[in-house]
């Protein structure tokens, strides 16, 4: 087995990469998600080393004086990213000439061939689900046997291998969260809306909904959702409670944990077994009798992506949501006492002045705990960019969707809306949203009754601001 590394790299300061981030940027609080498809191959492959640099603070020179430790360097890289993420590799093979690099990402799934022309020293990169690829090479095969691999030759010649089936029996990937256990600092890994210290991984891959922009479904996981079993899923919970005595919540990364009711109705009971607080993503059309069920077995809290209260936005981005259907959903959540994070989206196709100030009247009517507001992100190999290209939405200037900073950038425009009233919105969202006289008074009441809550509400308020800060300096 080859000396394997795994890296998520340095790249802007603060800057979340990593897989499980949902939008590859900096965020508006100091926020990081585990490196769950990094950890995946990692526990495949035995003595393998995973860095992930950002959370921990590991700088570019540390990581390449390791350089000559390994034998094979495997990169998690983004759009945003890719550029710096090449250059680390070609600053780890000045050290060790040897060593065989590379990449794997949706950005590199779905621009595999231009990925590897961007520089000689990119040996391969794995495309789609990549687990057992990686496991592959570094089990020493040939590359030109390894499915799923795009590889330079010793002529440099780019080839590209059969495709590899994605992974059906779920169960056979080992768990995540011993990987964490032995080479991450989960004190490092934080979410303004989740318990710290928390953990976070998969119970399965891929999501039924379509919706246009959503980059994982359609570059790595596929809209089958492909699970782990009930078993699987509780006897790893189990296992990482007894590993990490400290953490206070689990969550479910799954795109929609909620797909399979009847499963996460079976999970939420055996969780309720064993006394864990979780939470996961869902879809805003969760019965209130499956609700219920998870409430009562230790849900704390739905990460739901709403993106709009404009049913015609829905219906061009793919949804399959109704406004009311949400609506009557959080009515439910609310009543429960489960709480909510709503994520929307500005600058999605349709988007007018008119639609933004429906979607901010729509976030304080069924009023979630927190919000996360994003622009619209055209990453490659999603129809939302085949849609911008066809209809000159993306400018080439704007393509790598951040600033230099990493901060979200408004990369689509439309003839009706510019890049700046897109990127504006933000604010005008956040500001209108949570300088409301009840929302205030919510989050000054939970200050006053946690000393703990209070510190960690003042640090986010001053990241919060100096983030808005930030944004206006950059803005177009």
């Amino acid at each position: 087995m080859m000396r394997t590394l795994f890296l998520q790299a340095p790249s802007y300061d603060g800057f979340d990469g990593g897989a499980g981030s949902r939008y590859q940027a900096k965020r508006e609080i100091a926020s990081f998600w585990y490196p769950t498809w990094l950890a995946q191959p990692a526990a495949l492959i035995e003595g393998s080393k995973l860095i992930d640099a950002p959370p921990h603070r590991i700088g570019r020179d540390a990581i390449v004086a390791q350089a000559r430790n390994f034998d094979l360097l495997v990169l998690h890289t983004s759009t945003p990213s890719f550029a710096s993420d090449v250059k680390m590799i070609e600053a780890m093979k000045s050290v060790n000439p040897s060593l065989k690099a590379g990449l794997i990402g949706a950005k590199v799934a779905v621009e595999a061939d231009k990925s590897l022309r961007a520089s000689p020293l990119v040996d391969f990169v794995a495309r789609n689900e990549f687990d057992f690829t990686i496991r592959d090479v570094a089990e020493g095969r040939e590359l030109s046997n390894v499915d799923g691999l795009s590889w330079r030759n010793s002529e440099g010649l780019i080839i590209h291998n059969a495709e590899r089936a994605v992974v059906e029996n779920m169960d056979a990937l080992p768990f995540v969260t011993p990987v964490y256990k032995r080479d991450l600092t989960i004190e490092n890994y934080f979410i303004g809306y989740l318990k710290h210290p928390y953990i976070s991984f998969y119970t399965g891959r891929g999501c039924k909904s379509r919706c246009t922009f959503c980059l994982w479904p359609q570059t790595v996981g596929g809209h089958r959702y492909r699970t782990r079993s009930v078993g699987h899923v509780i006897d790893e919970i189990r296992w990482a409670k007894a590993a990490f005595p400290k953490v206070k919540e689990f969550f479910f990364d799954d795109d929609t944990f909620t797909d399979d009711a009847p499963r996460a109705e079976a999970i939420a009971r055996e969780l309720g077994k064993l006394g864990v607080m979780w939470s996961c993503n869902a879809k805003a059309n969760v019965r209130r009798s499956t609700l219920k069920i998870m409430r009562d077995n230790g849900l704390r809290l739905l990460l739901v992506g709403y993106e709009t209260g404009n049913q015609q936005i829905l219906h061009n981005i793919k949804k399959g949501m109704l406004v009311d259907v949400a609506k009557r959903f959080t009515k439910d959540c609310h009543e429960l006492g489960i709480v909510i994070h709503g994520t929307f989206i500005m600058g999605l196709p349709g988007e007018s002045a008119e639609t933004i100030r429906e979607t901010i009247e729509f976030a304080k009517e069924i009023n979630p705990h927190t919000i996360q507001v994003s622009l619209a992100a055209p990453y490659p190999g999603t129809f939302l960019h085949k849609q911008a290209m066809e209809n000159g939405w993306l400018d080439d200037a704007n393509a790598e969707l951040v600033n230099a900073d990493g901060v979200q950038i408004a990369p689509l425009h439309y003839p009706h809306l510019s890049h700046s009233e897109i990127f504006n919105s933000v604010e005008e969202f956040y500001r209108r949203f949570y300088f409301r006289a009840p929302k205030i008074a919510s989050i000054v009441g939970e200050m006053v009754r946690s000393p703990e809550m209070m510190r960690r509400r003042l640090r986010e308020g001053v990241e919060f601001f100096r983030f808005l800060k930030e944004r206006r300096e950059v803005a177009p």
